[in-house]
């Protein structure tokens, strides 16, 4: 079943929503069927404590209770999430998705009001929308585009980039990202690419390979040409990383670059090309599993190599999210991103949710990211678009099907997030009673925001504040966000 094309309030849409299999940890068995929503009667007293709910039998979707919640004289004996702002720690850039090649042609062949309120939905904060604050962008295709390409695909090797162009993304992309940058013009954008073109490589080919030494320095100037060509498209790219993935040669496209290789590229091309082109983008290395820390820190170790750089970034397909705190810890100057985690189709809505908001919008901030950045943003109901041998699988955290649209568990992941902790938030210190894992920020307008996944069964809990607390109330596998 799929949504109608036009906007339902958050907790009414998510009734409809499909089951899904859980991926990297989560529940694998088949949802409840969802349950009536559990309204809960409006009230007319003052709340100074706002609260945004999800449960995990989907009665509840990123709803705003009515229930008042207001800070107290400290009484009872029930576990206590205890808000300290005298402790701080990194501050966030944002919460979002992958806008990917096949997403971006989804949403462009929808209608154009259609797309206007779905992307007024996402990106602006007003209301019930959703505030999605950082993007990811494929430099070339990754492998959720409907075909393979980079910017400079000569039938001959083209070292001056004389064939350079980003016509690729003149179709879908960048008149999406026009639209999404019109209601958010400061959202930060990451590119990262999936392959060098096939002539820079050893195999030359768009799937595995290396990158050839003696085309260090044509790469170096691609990436200016893609970063200068896109700020003539009016998008400014924040950050980039040099390589999806670069310990996975079996995707399609898909590149190696060892830790060595990537420390003399950034110290020897792309950090001097960089300079050479007054580029103030941010250098991001690795972007690849928490069970290789070792590769990072090995490319940090190079002290010539790490002044260009800017932190690391990191999936959790392999690891421990604890990993971010590793790389912190050994070089705190540096910071730390996490860009990447799918759901793989059809998912299960309780046990990703669980899974996704325990170890990353709680997880990956805790240990010190500045970023949670889910995976596709959306697919079509049969998980395209994507390559030919790319990931036939991930769940967008939208499905689209033409004008319908379906919100899935990431849509809720980053919501819970990303509306409220905005960029430049510091995370604030808190303690962890029992089941109640959670993180807590105090956003740019002074306003504090505490996120509470409770891991265990309902629960009845006190916040903490200033020696007041405030009393609610969690079901089991719920998430709530509470900003004050």
């Amino acid at each position: 079943m799929m949504f109608p094309p036009f906007r339902l309030p958050l907790s009414t849409a998510g009734l409809l929503l499909l089951g899904l299999l859980a991926s990297c940890g989560g529940n694998s068995s088949p949802d409840p069927a969802p349950q009536p929503p559990v309204v809960p009667p409006v009230t007319t007293e003052p709340s100074q404590v706002a609260q945004w709910l999800t449960t995990a039998d989907r009665s509840t979707l990123f709803y705003k209770s009515t229930l008042a919640l207001n800070f107290k004289d400290a009484v009872g004996q029930n576990p206590t999430i205890e808000v300290d702002t005298t402790q701080t720690f990194q501050t966030i850039d944002g919460f979002g998705y992958t806008l990917t090649g096949g997403s971006a042609q989804l949403l462009n062949q929808m209608t154009a009001a259609t797309r206007a309120t779905l992307l007024k939905e996402l990106f602006a904060t007003d209301g019930t929308n959703i505030g999605t604050s950082y993007l990811r962008i494929s430099i070339g295709a990754s492998d959720l585009d409907a075909n393979v390409f980079t910017y400079d695909d000569a039938s001959q090797p083209d070292p001056t980039l004389g064939q350079f162009s980003l016509a690729p993304d003149k179709t879908h992309l960048l008149p999406v990202l026009k639209e999404i940058l019109a209601i958010n013009p400061n959202i930060k954008i990451l590119g990262s690419p999936w392959t060098a073109p096939a002539w820079m490589k050893t195999n030359n080919s768009f799937k595995g390979g290396s990158l050839k030494p003696e085309y260090y320095p044509a790469y170096a100037q691609y990436f200016v040409k893609y970063l200068q060509a896109m700020q003539a498209e009016g998008v400014r790219v924040d950050a980039v990383t040099l390589q999806n993935e670069p310990l996975n040669p079996d995707n399609n496209p898909s590149m190696e670059m060892s830790a060595p290789q990537q420390a003399t590229f950034i110290r020897d091309h792309v950090g001097p090309a960089f300079k050479a082109a007054g580029l103030a983008t941010k250098i991001i290395l690795y972007d690849h599993n928490l069970d290789r820390t070792d590769y990072p820190l090995t490319v940090l170790q190079d002290p010539l190599a790490a002044q260009y750089v800017d932190g690391s970034a990191f999936h959790l397909y392999a690891g421990n999210i604890a990993g971010l705190s590793t790389v912190h810890n050994a070089f705190p100057n540096k910071n730390v991103y996490f860009t990447e985690q799918w759901i793989g189709g059809p998912g299960n809505f309780s046990g990703d949710l669980n899974w996704h908001v325990s170890n990353l919008i709680i997880g990956a901030t805790r240990n010190w990211s500045r970023n949670v950045l889910e995976w596709n943003l959306a697919a079509d109901q049969n998980y395209g678009p994507h390559t030919p041998g790319g990931c036939n699988t991930c769940l967008g955290a939208l499905t689209i099907n033409g004008n319908d649209v379906t919100r899935n568990t990431a849509y809720y992941t980053v919501a819970h997030a990303a509306k409220f902790v905005r960029p430049g938030s510091v995370r604030i210190g808190t303690n962890v009673p029992g089941s109640l894992q959670n993180v807590a920020f105090k956003n740019p307008e002074g306003k504090k925001v505490l996120i509470v996944l409770n891991t265990g069964s309902s629960q009845t809990f006190d916040i903490k504040y200033r020696g007041k607390v405030a009393s609610t109330q969690l079901a089991a596998g719920s998430v709530g966000t509470y900003i004050w």
